[in-house]
Protein backbone atom coordinates (compact mmCIF):
# COMPACT_ATOMS: atom_id res chain seq x y z
CA UNK A 1 0.00 0.00 0.00
CA UNK A 2 1.44 3.32 -1.45
CA UNK A 3 2.54 5.84 2.00
CA UNK A 4 0.13 9.01 2.15
CA UNK A 5 3.11 11.22 0.61
CA UNK A 6 2.82 9.12 -2.06
CA UNK A 7 -0.66 9.49 -2.33
CA UNK A 8 -1.01 12.90 -2.42
CA UNK A 9 2.18 13.79 -4.19
CA UNK A 10 5.49 15.64 -2.95
CA UNK A 11 3.52 18.25 -1.31
CA UNK A 12 1.99 16.26 1.28
CA UNK A 13 -1.93 16.26 2.33
CA UNK A 14 -4.08 17.61 0.16
CA UNK A 15 -4.92 21.10 2.24
CA UNK A 16 -9.03 21.81 2.22
CA UNK A 17 -10.42 24.03 -0.20
CA UNK A 18 -10.58 27.56 1.28
CA UNK A 19 -14.42 29.16 2.04
CA UNK A 20 -14.62 32.54 -0.27
CA UNK A 21 -14.16 35.18 1.20
CA UNK A 22 -15.98 38.43 1.84
CA UNK A 23 -15.99 40.57 -0.92
CA UNK A 24 -14.77 44.04 0.77
CA UNK A 25 -17.22 47.32 0.06
CA UNK A 26 -16.59 49.20 -2.40
CA UNK A 27 -16.44 52.89 -1.64
CA UNK A 28 -20.37 54.01 -2.47
CA UNK A 29 -21.50 50.90 -0.44
CA UNK A 30 -19.43 51.58 2.30
CA UNK A 31 -20.69 55.46 2.38
CA UNK A 32 -24.15 54.14 2.02
CA UNK A 33 -23.70 51.57 5.30
CA UNK A 34 -21.59 54.38 7.06
CA UNK A 35 -25.00 56.67 6.53
CA UNK A 36 -27.68 54.17 7.48
CA UNK A 37 -25.43 53.59 10.31
CA UNK A 38 -25.06 57.51 11.30
CA UNK A 39 -28.90 57.78 10.67
CA UNK A 40 -30.07 55.02 12.92
CA UNK A 41 -32.20 55.86 15.80
CA UNK A 42 -29.72 53.47 18.12
CA UNK A 43 -26.69 56.17 17.23
CA UNK A 44 -28.46 59.07 17.74
CA UNK A 45 -29.34 58.04 21.38
CA UNK A 46 -25.82 56.89 21.48
CA UNK A 47 -24.39 60.36 20.54
CA UNK A 48 -27.00 61.72 23.10
CA UNK A 49 -25.60 59.97 25.42
CA UNK A 50 -22.12 61.02 24.60
CA UNK A 51 -23.40 64.66 24.58
CA UNK A 52 -25.02 64.71 28.63
CA UNK A 53 -21.41 63.08 29.09
CA UNK A 54 -18.68 65.07 27.42
CA UNK A 55 -20.41 67.83 29.40
CA UNK A 56 -19.66 66.65 32.70
CA UNK A 57 -16.29 67.74 32.76
CA UNK A 58 -17.75 71.12 31.95
CA UNK A 59 -19.44 71.07 35.42
CA UNK A 60 -15.98 69.94 37.54
CA UNK A 61 -13.27 71.85 35.67
CA UNK A 62 -13.20 75.88 35.88
CA UNK A 63 -13.92 77.23 32.35
CA UNK A 64 -12.42 80.04 30.87
CA UNK A 65 -15.41 81.07 29.45
CA UNK A 66 -17.15 81.15 32.70
CA UNK A 67 -14.50 82.25 35.28
CA UNK A 68 -10.99 82.65 33.87
CA UNK A 69 -9.92 83.40 37.82
CA UNK A 70 -10.78 80.12 39.24
CA UNK A 71 -9.38 78.26 35.54
CA UNK A 72 -5.94 79.94 36.55
CA UNK A 73 -6.10 79.22 39.88
CA UNK A 74 -6.99 75.59 39.61
CA UNK A 75 -3.75 75.33 37.21
CA UNK A 76 -1.42 76.92 39.44
CA UNK A 77 -2.74 74.20 42.54
CA UNK A 78 -2.65 71.06 39.81
CA UNK A 79 0.16 71.75 37.74
CA UNK A 80 0.71 68.21 36.91
CA UNK A 81 -2.97 67.87 35.77
CA UNK A 82 -3.24 71.26 33.92
CA UNK A 83 -0.99 70.90 30.72
CA UNK A 84 -3.41 67.22 30.79
CA UNK A 85 -6.69 69.33 30.25
CA UNK A 86 -5.37 71.60 28.48
CA UNK A 87 -4.26 69.19 25.67
CA UNK A 88 -7.83 67.82 25.91
CA UNK A 89 -9.94 71.04 25.97
CA UNK A 90 -10.94 70.79 29.53
CA UNK A 91 -10.78 74.19 30.58
CA UNK A 92 -13.03 75.32 27.40
CA UNK A 93 -15.37 71.89 27.00
CA UNK A 94 -18.15 73.64 24.70
CA UNK A 95 -15.46 75.01 22.55
CA UNK A 96 -13.05 71.45 22.10
CA UNK A 97 -12.68 69.75 18.97
CA UNK A 98 -14.28 66.38 20.19
CA UNK A 99 -17.46 68.43 22.13
CA UNK A 100 -18.40 70.10 18.50
CA UNK A 101 -17.50 66.86 16.87
CA UNK A 102 -19.80 65.09 19.30
CA UNK A 103 -22.40 67.73 18.37
CA UNK A 104 -22.60 68.24 15.01
CA UNK A 105 -22.58 64.19 14.63
CA UNK A 106 -25.58 64.15 17.03
CA UNK A 107 -27.68 66.83 14.61
CA UNK A 108 -26.66 65.38 11.23
CA UNK A 109 -27.83 61.97 13.12
CA UNK A 110 -31.02 63.52 14.65
CA UNK A 111 -31.91 64.97 10.83
CA UNK A 112 -31.14 61.60 9.09
CA UNK A 113 -33.76 59.96 11.48
CA UNK A 114 -36.35 62.58 11.68
CA UNK A 115 -36.71 63.38 7.44
CA UNK A 116 -37.41 59.58 6.39
CA UNK A 117 -39.70 58.76 8.97
CA UNK A 118 -41.65 62.18 8.16
CA UNK A 119 -42.21 61.08 4.85
CA UNK A 120 -43.06 57.50 6.26
CA UNK A 121 -45.57 59.40 8.66
CA UNK A 122 -47.26 61.55 6.31
CA UNK A 123 -48.02 58.09 4.14
CA UNK A 124 -49.29 56.79 6.80
CA UNK A 125 -51.23 59.56 7.68
CA UNK A 126 -52.85 59.91 4.32
CA UNK A 127 -53.89 56.16 4.27
CA UNK A 128 -57.36 55.20 4.83
CA UNK A 129 -58.26 53.07 7.91
CA UNK A 130 -57.91 49.50 6.67
CA UNK A 131 -60.74 47.02 5.72
CA UNK A 132 -62.10 44.68 8.81
CA UNK A 133 -60.62 41.65 8.85
CA UNK A 134 -62.52 38.19 7.66
CA UNK A 135 -62.72 36.91 11.43
CA UNK A 136 -63.25 39.95 13.92
CA UNK A 137 -63.14 37.05 16.58
CA UNK A 138 -59.49 36.38 16.12
CA UNK A 139 -58.65 40.32 17.56
CA UNK A 140 -57.32 40.78 21.68
CA UNK A 141 -60.98 42.23 22.29
CA UNK A 142 -64.06 41.29 20.60
CA UNK A 143 -68.11 41.59 21.63
CA UNK A 144 -71.12 40.57 19.51
CA UNK A 145 -74.79 41.12 19.81
CA UNK A 146 -77.99 40.90 18.09
CA UNK A 147 -80.93 43.72 17.45
CA UNK A 148 -83.58 44.49 16.19
CA UNK A 149 -82.15 47.58 14.14
CA UNK A 150 -81.38 46.90 10.52
CA UNK A 151 -77.65 47.07 9.70
CA UNK A 152 -77.95 50.26 8.27
CA UNK A 153 -79.12 52.07 11.31
CA UNK A 154 -76.59 50.29 13.39
CA UNK A 155 -73.52 51.43 11.28
CA UNK A 156 -75.07 55.15 11.29
CA UNK A 157 -75.46 54.52 15.05
CA UNK A 158 -71.80 53.30 15.49
CA UNK A 159 -70.62 56.46 13.84
CA UNK A 160 -71.74 58.42 16.19
CA UNK A 161 -70.48 56.21 19.00
CA UNK A 162 -66.55 56.29 17.11
CA UNK A 163 -66.94 60.46 16.89
CA UNK A 164 -63.56 61.32 17.43
CA UNK A 165 -62.07 57.80 14.99
CA UNK A 166 -61.40 58.47 11.42
CA UNK A 167 -64.23 56.44 10.00
CA UNK A 168 -64.15 54.22 6.68
CA UNK A 169 -67.04 52.37 5.60
CA UNK A 170 -68.17 49.92 3.05
CA UNK A 171 -71.94 48.91 3.11
CA UNK A 172 -71.58 46.01 5.81
CA UNK A 173 -68.72 47.37 8.25
CA UNK A 174 -67.18 50.59 9.62
CA UNK A 175 -63.50 50.36 10.09
CA UNK A 176 -62.54 53.53 12.38
CA UNK A 177 -58.76 54.37 13.19
CA UNK A 178 -57.27 56.90 15.70
CA UNK A 179 -54.23 58.12 17.79
CA UNK A 180 -51.93 58.90 14.57
CA UNK A 181 -50.83 61.95 16.36
CA UNK A 182 -48.51 59.24 18.33
CA UNK A 183 -45.64 59.52 15.95
CA UNK A 184 -46.27 63.22 15.06
CA UNK A 185 -45.71 63.98 19.39
CA UNK A 186 -42.45 61.46 18.47
CA UNK A 187 -41.04 62.95 15.47
CA UNK A 188 -42.05 66.65 17.05
CA UNK A 189 -39.81 65.35 20.16
CA UNK A 190 -36.65 64.36 17.88
CA UNK A 191 -37.07 67.54 15.87
CA UNK A 192 -36.98 69.28 19.18
CA UNK A 193 -33.89 68.21 20.51
CA UNK A 194 -32.66 69.46 17.19
CA UNK A 195 -33.98 72.76 17.46
CA UNK A 196 -32.48 72.55 21.22
CA UNK A 197 -28.83 72.17 19.94
CA UNK A 198 -29.53 74.82 16.95
CA UNK A 199 -30.11 77.42 19.58
CA UNK A 200 -27.53 76.35 21.61
CA UNK A 201 -25.48 76.36 18.95
CA UNK A 202 -26.48 80.10 17.05
CA UNK A 203 -25.90 81.28 20.57
CA UNK A 204 -22.68 80.39 20.59
CA UNK A 205 -22.13 81.52 17.18
CA UNK A 206 -23.92 85.14 17.38
CA UNK A 207 -23.73 85.52 21.12
CA UNK A 208 -20.76 86.47 23.66
CA UNK A 209 -20.07 85.83 27.68
CA UNK A 210 -17.76 87.85 29.16
CA UNK A 211 -16.91 87.96 33.21
CA UNK A 212 -16.26 91.77 35.37
CA UNK A 213 -15.39 92.36 38.51
CA UNK A 214 -16.83 95.67 39.81
CA UNK A 215 -16.16 97.03 43.24
CA UNK A 216 -19.04 98.46 45.12
CA UNK A 217 -19.42 102.00 44.23
CA UNK A 218 -17.51 101.79 40.39
CA UNK A 219 -19.21 101.65 37.20
CA UNK A 220 -19.16 99.34 34.39
CA UNK A 221 -19.68 100.32 30.61
CA UNK A 222 -20.75 97.84 28.60
CA UNK A 223 -17.41 98.04 26.29
CA UNK A 224 -14.44 95.55 25.01
CA UNK A 225 -11.63 97.36 27.63
CA UNK A 226 -14.37 97.06 30.40
CA UNK A 227 -13.87 93.39 30.60
CA UNK A 228 -11.70 90.91 32.65
CA UNK A 229 -12.21 88.47 30.20
CA UNK A 230 -14.28 88.21 27.24
CA UNK A 231 -15.61 85.35 25.11
CA UNK A 232 -17.21 86.49 21.87
CA UNK A 233 -18.90 83.60 19.31
CA UNK A 234 -17.52 82.85 15.85
CA UNK A 235 -19.69 85.19 14.04
CA UNK A 236 -20.17 88.16 16.84
CA UNK A 237 -20.21 91.39 15.74
CA UNK A 238 -18.65 93.78 18.42
CA UNK A 239 -20.76 96.53 17.22
CA UNK A 240 -23.30 94.29 18.37
CA UNK A 241 -22.83 95.59 21.81
CA UNK A 242 -25.77 97.42 23.67
CA UNK A 243 -24.60 100.79 25.63
CA UNK A 244 -25.73 100.31 28.79
CA UNK A 245 -23.60 101.30 31.97
CA UNK A 246 -24.45 100.45 35.85
CA UNK A 247 -22.72 101.24 38.96
CA UNK A 248 -22.87 98.69 42.19
CA UNK A 249 -24.76 100.70 43.96
CA UNK A 250 -24.06 98.39 47.38
CA UNK A 251 -23.80 94.61 48.18
CA UNK A 252 -26.04 92.90 50.61
CA UNK A 253 -24.94 88.98 51.97
CA UNK A 254 -26.80 87.44 54.77
CA UNK A 255 -24.54 84.13 56.50
CA UNK A 256 -25.58 81.17 58.32
CA UNK A 257 -24.67 81.36 62.15
CA UNK A 258 -26.32 78.23 63.73
CA UNK A 259 -25.89 74.69 63.16
CA UNK A 260 -23.76 72.39 60.66
CA UNK A 261 -23.91 75.07 57.68
CA UNK A 262 -22.47 78.02 60.24
CA UNK A 263 -20.30 80.32 57.64
CA UNK A 264 -22.66 79.52 54.30
CA UNK A 265 -23.70 82.57 52.35
CA UNK A 266 -27.70 82.41 53.07
CA UNK A 267 -29.09 84.69 50.36
CA UNK A 268 -26.99 87.86 48.67
CA UNK A 269 -27.84 90.43 46.03
CA UNK A 270 -26.42 93.35 44.60
CA UNK A 271 -27.60 96.83 43.91
CA UNK A 272 -27.61 98.08 40.31
CA UNK A 273 -28.02 101.84 39.22
CA UNK A 274 -28.39 101.16 35.62
CA UNK A 275 -28.87 103.30 32.00
CA UNK A 276 -29.31 101.38 28.55
CA UNK A 277 -27.80 104.38 26.77
CA UNK A 278 -25.55 107.37 28.00
CA UNK A 279 -28.49 109.85 27.91
CA UNK A 280 -31.61 107.67 29.63
CA UNK A 281 -31.99 108.00 33.14
CA UNK A 282 -30.35 105.66 35.58
CA UNK A 283 -32.61 103.03 36.97
CA UNK A 284 -32.24 101.24 40.29
CA UNK A 285 -32.42 97.13 40.36
CA UNK A 286 -31.82 94.44 42.69
CA UNK A 287 -29.98 91.37 40.84
CA UNK A 288 -29.52 87.67 42.54
CA UNK A 289 -28.51 84.44 41.76
CA UNK A 290 -31.05 83.20 39.16
CA UNK A 291 -32.18 86.53 39.01
CA UNK A 292 -30.27 88.68 36.16
CA UNK A 293 -30.39 92.13 35.01
CA UNK A 294 -31.92 91.96 31.18
CA UNK A 295 -30.80 95.02 29.03
CA UNK A 296 -31.53 94.50 25.56
CA UNK A 297 -31.17 90.93 25.03
CA UNK A 298 -28.06 91.36 26.93
CA UNK A 299 -28.06 89.57 30.88
CA UNK A 300 -25.87 90.13 33.88
CA UNK A 301 -25.55 87.64 35.97
CA UNK A 302 -24.56 87.74 39.66
CA UNK A 303 -21.77 84.90 40.27
CA UNK A 304 -19.41 85.67 42.97
CA UNK A 305 -18.49 88.01 45.58
CA UNK A 306 -15.66 89.11 48.17
CA UNK A 307 -13.84 91.35 49.38
CA UNK A 308 -11.65 94.35 48.20
CA UNK A 309 -9.28 96.37 51.22
CA UNK A 310 -9.05 99.72 50.49
CA UNK A 311 -4.70 99.73 50.21
CA UNK A 312 -2.68 103.06 50.63
CA UNK A 313 1.14 103.10 50.02
CA UNK A 314 2.76 105.96 50.10
CA UNK A 315 6.55 106.13 49.17
CA UNK A 316 10.08 107.47 50.26
CA UNK A 317 8.99 111.38 49.70
CA UNK A 318 5.57 110.78 51.76
CA UNK A 319 3.24 111.38 48.08
CA UNK A 320 0.56 108.64 48.00
CA UNK A 321 1.88 106.34 45.38
CA UNK A 322 -1.23 104.03 45.28
CA UNK A 323 -4.34 104.50 46.86
CA UNK A 324 -7.56 101.85 46.20
CA UNK A 325 -9.28 98.86 46.68
CA UNK A 326 -7.60 96.17 45.43
CA UNK A 327 -9.59 93.14 44.53
CA UNK A 328 -8.59 89.88 46.68
CA UNK A 329 -9.93 86.16 45.00
CA UNK A 330 -11.40 83.89 47.63
CA UNK A 331 -9.51 80.79 48.58
CA UNK A 332 -12.14 78.95 51.00
CA UNK A 333 -15.43 79.13 52.56
CA UNK A 334 -14.39 81.43 55.21
CA UNK A 335 -13.25 83.78 52.43
CA UNK A 336 -9.39 83.59 53.27
CA UNK A 337 -8.49 85.30 50.19
CA UNK A 338 -5.32 86.15 48.30
CA UNK A 339 -4.33 89.59 45.92
CA UNK A 340 -1.38 91.46 44.72
CA UNK A 341 -0.53 95.61 44.99
CA UNK A 342 1.54 96.31 41.99
CA UNK A 343 3.14 100.40 42.54
CA UNK A 344 5.44 101.10 39.67
CA UNK A 345 5.85 104.91 40.38
CA UNK A 346 7.44 104.87 44.01
CA UNK A 347 10.02 107.49 44.88
CA UNK A 348 12.37 105.76 46.78
CA UNK A 349 16.08 106.78 48.16
CA UNK A 350 17.58 105.98 45.18
CA UNK A 351 15.28 107.19 43.05
CA UNK A 352 11.92 105.80 41.15
CA UNK A 353 11.74 102.24 42.10
CA UNK A 354 8.68 99.86 41.80
CA UNK A 355 7.08 97.72 44.63
CA UNK A 356 5.01 94.25 44.92
CA UNK A 357 3.34 93.29 47.87
CA UNK A 358 0.94 89.94 47.75
CA UNK A 359 -0.50 88.28 50.58
CA UNK A 360 -3.71 87.30 52.27
CA UNK A 361 -6.78 89.07 53.79
CA UNK A 362 -8.24 87.22 56.59
CA UNK A 363 -12.22 89.08 56.73
CA UNK A 364 -12.35 87.61 60.83
CA UNK A 365 -8.66 86.94 61.72
CA UNK A 366 -7.98 84.42 63.98
CA UNK A 367 -4.50 82.55 64.96
CA UNK A 368 -3.61 78.92 66.80
CA UNK A 369 -0.42 77.64 67.41
CA UNK A 370 -1.31 74.97 65.44
CA UNK A 371 -2.93 76.59 62.19
CA UNK A 372 -1.30 79.96 62.19
CA UNK A 373 -3.53 82.70 61.08
CA UNK A 374 -6.90 81.76 59.23
CA UNK A 375 -10.26 83.23 58.88
CA UNK A 376 -12.64 82.30 61.22
CA UNK A 377 -15.97 83.83 59.60
CA UNK A 378 -16.61 84.68 55.65
CA UNK A 379 -17.94 88.30 57.42
CA UNK A 380 -15.89 91.33 58.09
CA UNK A 381 -15.52 91.18 61.82
CA UNK A 382 -11.83 91.45 62.74
CA UNK A 383 -10.04 91.83 58.89
CA UNK A 384 -6.73 91.81 58.65
CA UNK A 385 -4.03 91.83 55.89
CA UNK A 386 -0.77 89.56 55.86
CA UNK A 387 1.65 90.26 52.86
CA UNK A 388 5.22 90.10 51.69
CA UNK A 389 6.73 93.21 49.86
CA UNK A 390 9.50 93.19 47.09
CA UNK A 391 11.30 95.53 44.92
CA UNK A 392 12.66 95.64 41.79
CA UNK A 393 10.80 95.32 38.46
CA UNK A 394 7.55 94.44 37.65
CA UNK A 395 7.94 93.47 34.19
CA UNK A 396 5.26 96.32 33.11
CA UNK A 397 6.89 97.67 30.89
CA UNK A 398 7.79 94.82 28.72
CA UNK A 399 4.20 95.25 27.00
CA UNK A 400 3.63 91.82 27.59
CA UNK A 401 0.09 91.33 29.32
CA UNK A 402 0.10 90.54 32.71
CA UNK A 403 -2.84 89.45 35.47
CA UNK A 404 -3.40 91.75 37.99
CA UNK A 405 -4.46 89.20 40.31
CA UNK A 406 -0.75 87.72 40.05
CA UNK A 407 2.87 89.08 40.73
CA UNK A 408 5.38 88.46 38.48
CA UNK A 409 8.26 88.04 40.45
CA UNK A 410 11.22 87.92 38.13
CA UNK A 411 12.84 90.97 38.25
CA UNK A 412 12.11 91.41 41.99
CA UNK A 413 14.12 90.86 45.37
CA UNK A 414 12.07 90.56 49.53
CA UNK A 415 12.24 93.58 50.71
CA UNK A 416 14.31 92.22 54.05
CA UNK A 417 13.03 93.51 57.74
CA UNK A 418 15.42 96.49 59.22
CA UNK A 419 16.70 94.25 62.20
CA UNK A 420 18.93 92.54 60.05
CA UNK A 421 17.61 88.92 60.43
CA UNK A 422 18.15 88.17 56.62
CA UNK A 423 14.40 86.86 56.77
CA UNK A 424 11.72 88.63 54.18
CA UNK A 425 9.44 91.57 55.76
CA UNK A 426 6.01 90.47 56.51
CA UNK A 427 3.26 92.88 56.68
CA UNK A 428 0.82 92.50 59.22
CA UNK A 429 -1.72 95.16 59.20
CA UNK A 430 -5.24 95.06 61.39
CA UNK A 431 -7.87 97.99 60.26
CA UNK A 432 -6.73 101.55 59.62
CA UNK A 433 -3.18 100.47 60.85
CA UNK A 434 0.08 101.63 58.84
CA UNK A 435 3.60 100.13 58.80
CA UNK A 436 6.73 101.67 57.90
CA UNK A 437 8.74 99.70 55.45
CA UNK A 438 12.40 99.78 55.62
CA UNK A 439 15.20 101.31 53.58
CA UNK A 440 13.22 104.44 53.54
CA UNK A 441 10.86 102.85 50.85
CA UNK A 442 7.38 104.52 52.67
CA UNK A 443 4.45 103.68 54.38
CA UNK A 444 1.50 100.91 53.69
CA UNK A 445 -1.57 101.89 55.16
CA UNK A 446 -4.58 99.01 55.42
CA UNK A 447 -7.32 101.93 55.24
CA UNK A 448 -11.10 100.27 55.11
CA UNK A 449 -12.97 97.26 52.76
CA UNK A 450 -15.17 97.35 50.18
CA UNK A 451 -17.13 94.02 48.92
CA UNK A 452 -17.14 93.28 44.99
CA UNK A 453 -19.26 91.39 42.81
CA UNK A 454 -18.20 88.87 39.75
CA UNK A 455 -21.24 89.55 37.26
CA UNK A 456 -21.32 87.70 34.14
CA UNK A 457 -22.23 89.52 31.18
CA UNK A 458 -23.71 87.45 28.51
CA UNK A 459 -25.52 87.55 25.09
CA UNK A 460 -27.45 84.48 23.63
CA UNK A 461 -30.09 85.13 20.66
CA UNK A 462 -30.58 80.97 20.22
CA UNK A 463 -32.19 81.07 24.19
CA UNK A 464 -35.74 81.63 22.76
CA UNK A 465 -35.44 78.98 19.58
CA UNK A 466 -33.90 76.66 22.84
CA UNK A 467 -36.94 77.50 24.74
CA UNK A 468 -39.18 76.99 21.96
CA UNK A 469 -37.33 73.40 21.34
CA UNK A 470 -37.93 72.80 25.16
CA UNK A 471 -41.64 73.58 25.05
CA UNK A 472 -41.87 71.12 21.92
CA UNK A 473 -40.28 68.47 23.50
CA UNK A 474 -42.75 68.35 26.23
CA UNK A 475 -45.28 68.70 23.81
CA UNK A 476 -44.45 65.40 21.72
CA UNK A 477 -43.43 63.90 25.02
CA UNK A 478 -47.16 63.72 25.89
CA UNK A 479 -48.23 62.93 22.87
CA UNK A 480 -46.16 60.02 22.62
CA UNK A 481 -47.02 58.94 26.00
CA UNK A 482 -51.09 59.64 26.48
CA UNK A 483 -52.19 59.53 22.76
CA UNK A 484 -52.98 56.00 22.30
CA UNK A 485 -52.84 54.46 18.58
CA UNK A 486 -56.81 52.35 17.61
CA UNK A 487 -58.39 50.76 15.22
CA UNK A 488 -61.82 49.94 15.73
CA UNK A 489 -64.27 47.65 13.63
CA UNK A 490 -67.89 47.01 13.26
CA UNK A 491 -69.11 44.34 11.40
CA UNK A 492 -73.13 43.70 10.33
CA UNK A 493 -74.79 40.71 9.02
CA UNK A 494 -78.01 39.00 9.14
CA UNK A 495 -77.57 35.40 11.41
CA UNK A 496 -77.67 32.14 9.04
CA UNK A 497 -80.62 31.06 10.91
CA UNK A 498 -82.56 34.08 10.60
CA UNK A 499 -85.57 34.36 8.62
CA UNK A 500 -86.00 36.69 5.46
CA UNK A 501 -88.68 38.75 6.60
CA UNK A 502 -91.26 39.20 9.74
CA UNK A 503 -90.88 41.04 12.99
CA UNK A 504 -88.45 37.93 14.11
CA UNK A 505 -85.84 39.00 11.87
CA UNK A 506 -82.50 40.06 13.33
CA UNK A 507 -79.15 41.74 13.16
CA UNK A 508 -75.90 40.26 14.56
CA UNK A 509 -73.64 42.91 15.29
CA UNK A 510 -69.48 42.84 15.92
CA UNK A 511 -67.55 44.99 17.47
CA UNK A 512 -64.04 44.20 17.58
CA UNK A 513 -60.51 46.23 18.54
CA UNK A 514 -56.94 46.15 18.44
CA UNK A 515 -54.43 48.53 20.59
CA UNK A 516 -51.22 49.86 18.46
CA UNK A 517 -49.43 50.55 22.03
CA UNK A 518 -49.27 48.96 25.25
CA UNK A 519 -50.90 50.06 28.22
CA UNK A 520 -53.96 51.41 27.21
CA UNK A 521 -57.68 49.81 28.29
CA UNK A 522 -58.92 48.17 25.09
CA UNK A 523 -61.23 46.16 27.06
CA UNK A 524 -63.06 49.36 28.59
CA UNK A 525 -63.27 51.25 25.20
CA UNK A 526 -65.15 48.54 23.23
CA UNK A 527 -67.07 47.55 26.32
CA UNK A 528 -68.29 51.14 25.91
CA UNK A 529 -68.73 51.38 22.76
CA UNK A 530 -70.58 48.23 22.17
CA UNK A 531 -72.78 49.10 25.18
CA UNK A 532 -73.78 52.32 23.13
CA UNK A 533 -74.33 51.05 20.21
CA UNK A 534 -76.73 48.20 21.79
CA UNK A 535 -78.77 50.86 23.56
CA UNK A 536 -79.01 52.74 20.43
CA UNK A 537 -80.25 49.80 17.73
CA UNK A 538 -82.91 48.49 20.77
CA UNK A 539 -84.28 52.41 21.01
CA UNK A 540 -84.17 52.07 17.37
CA UNK A 541 -85.93 47.99 16.97
CA UNK A 542 -88.42 48.64 19.75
Amino acid sequence: MASTDEATGSEGLTSAPEAPGVAPLAPREFARWAWRQLTSMRTALILLFLLALAAVPGSVVPQEAVDSTKAAQWREQHETLAPIYSKLGLFSVYHSAWFSAIYLLLMVSLVGCILPRTKVYWKALRARPPAAPRNLSRLPEHRSFETAATPEEVLAHARTALRGYRIEADGTSLAAERGKLREAGNLLFHLSILIVLVGFAGGSLFGYKGGVIVVTGNTFANSLSQYDDFRPGALFDPAALAPFDFTVTDFDVTFITEGRETGMAHKFSAGLDYRTSPSAEPKHTRISVNHPLTLDGTKVYLISHGYAPHITVRDGTGAIAYSGPVVFLPEDSTFRSFGVVKVPDAQGPKGRTQLGFEGELYPTYAFTDATGPFSAFPDAKNPALSMLAYQGDLGLDAGVPQSVYALDKKGLKPIMRADGSGRPLRIDLMLNQTMTLPEGLGTITFDGMSRFVKLQVSRSPGDYVALGGVVLALLGLLGSLFIRPRRVWVKVRRPDDAPEDGPARRTLVEVAGLDRSAGGDLAGEIDQITTSLETASEKEGS
